[in-house]
């Protein structure tokens, strides 16, 4: 019997249901003595989020990893001898950081790898988040793509010219995944509460409770204070749930896990989800000691048909960025046009399609300077070069610097040391450059049909 038929044949109605979330982000390093921690109490499943698009378009649009591969490794072995050992299902979602097809396939291998060192058998159910591209420029037709936040529509050319497209999948995709009876599941791009919460609610436990838990736990012990790595424990049952962190010297308070509703949401009462709008207006709050709290209130309105978060990557060519510094005054006073300046004249040498992004650290780079506040002592320059020919890329880099470091800025002191370079060569190669394309929530997605679900079996007895 697997481990997830265990689950749902013997667990009993009233119960609580104990979710141990192994790590926010894995292949980044799990605590191990957190996470012993939590094995010790039990956990009827463990979940894990592996990834995000938080570390931007790069590792979509690439299809690499984010994190070292030693480390994913040994995040990986770590829950997988836990889960085996208590023989509990072992949830795994955005394989590979973001859940492209590329990282979802290294993310298996690694596990396979792993089980035939440890001569570990297990059954694996993957979640394939790929997307078609020419449904989704159908989708963009027919008008039921929307973008988030200020992004452009795209062109049907544009969608056809991502690297890879994936959708981030829900409870209902998790769920097909469970019917397969495995010990493991590994998504590629999911949401992050589907891990958590798509177990409870096939037990049967309110959607609402569900999901609420399963967005605070999934980035363990960052709900609490202070906030951590570490393993987190969610105690469910039929009116709340218990959260507390396997870290003793991290504390789960009301304040703490309440202010978490404002992490990654621009709405700390509606948390949107594919199914439908998690409501925490009536979310109560209250500590049970100085490490534990218990919540209960939230609410669960289920649309109509699923939405779906959309995201995909093409690439934008090669990219070298030059890093330099200065504490000139003078400079500092005209940089703008300075590097302008510096733009013109490079451009009439070094001819091409590249494109240049100065990002001026101290004047503005991050968010506009206050009216009135005066320049900064020192600015530090991050300047992007960014074109299809890597040579001429580095070509327009080198020459850019050149011409940066003898340029006549007006009121200029000195012909040199108006800028600094931390070393040498101060140009670095910086890989493929790759820009979002869709970061677009797809309405009406029929997503009982667009995500491939498959079983396999690992280690000793498999093909």
């Amino acid at each position: 019997m697997s481990a997830t038929s265990r689950l749902l044949q013997t667990w009993r109605p009233g119960e609580p249901l104990r979710i141990l979330s192994a790590s926010g982000q894995l292949g980044y390093g799990i605590p191990a003595d957190s996470l012993a921690r939590g094995a010790e109490r039990r956990p009827h499943f463990i979940g894990c989020d592996m990834g995000s698009i938080d570390p931007g378009p790069y590792y979509l649009g690439s299809g690499e990893m984010a994190a070292p591969r030693e480390m994913v490794v040994r995040d990986l072995e770590l829950v997988l001898q836990v889960a085996r050992s208590l023989d509990v299902p072992l949830v795994i979602g955005s394989a590979g950081t973001a859940g492209a097809a590329p990282q979802l396939a290294a993310t298996v291998a690694l596990v396979r790898e792993i089980a035939a060192r440890r001569g570990l058998s297990f059954s694996v159910a993957t979640i394939a988040s790929d997307l078609d591209p020419a449904a989704i420029a159908q989708a963009s037709e027919q008008g039921r793509l929307s973008p988030i936040g200020p992004m452009p529509m795209p062109t049907a050319q544009a969608i056809r010219g991502c690297s890879h497209i994936v959708g981030q999948c829900g409870v209902e995709t998790f769920r097909r995944a469970f019917d397969l009876s495995p010990d493991v599941v590994i998504a590629g791009r999911a949401c992050d509460t589907a891990i958590f919460a798509t177990l409870p609610i096939m037990l049967g436990f309110d959607h609402g409770l569900a999901l609420h838990m399963a967005k605070i736990v999934e980035c363990t012990s960052l709900c609490c204070t202070p906030g951590g790595r570490d393993a987190m424990l969610a105690t469910l049952d039929v009116e709340g749930f218990e959260l507390e962190s396997m870290n003793p010297a991290c504390h789960a308070t009301p304040a703490s896990v309440a202010a978490h509703a404002l992490y990654e949401q621009a709405d700390p009462f509606e948390v949107e989800e594919p199914e439908g709008t998690l409501d925490l207006r009536h979310a109560r709050y209250q500590a049970l000691d100085a490490h534990r709290t218990r919540v209960h209130g939230a609410r669960f309105t289920a649309r109509e048909r699923p939405t779906l978060k959309v995201e995909g990557a093409a690439p934008l060519g090669h990219r070298v960025v030059l890093l330099a510094g200065t504490a000139d005054p003078v400079l500092i006073g005209v940089l703008p046009q300075a590097l302008a300046d510096v733009e013109c004249k490079v451009r009439a040498m070094v001819p091409g399609e590249w494109t240049v992004h100065p990002h001026p650290y101290g004047l503005g780079a991050i968010r506009p300077l206050p009216p009135g506040g005066g320049s900064p002592a020192e600015v530090g320059l991050v300047v992007e070069f960014i074109g299809p020919d890597a040579g001429q890329v580095r070509a327009a880099a080198g020459v850019f610097k050149q011409n940066l470091l003898h340029h006549g800025f007006p009121g200029r002191v000195s012909t040199a040391g108006n800028v600094a370079f931390a070393f040498t060569p101060s140009e670095l190669d910086a890989r493929q450059a790759y820009g979002f394309v869709l970061y677009h929530v797809l309405r009406d997605a029929p997503v009982e049909s667009l995500f491939r679900v498959a079983l396999e079996q690992v280690g000793a007895g498999s093909a």
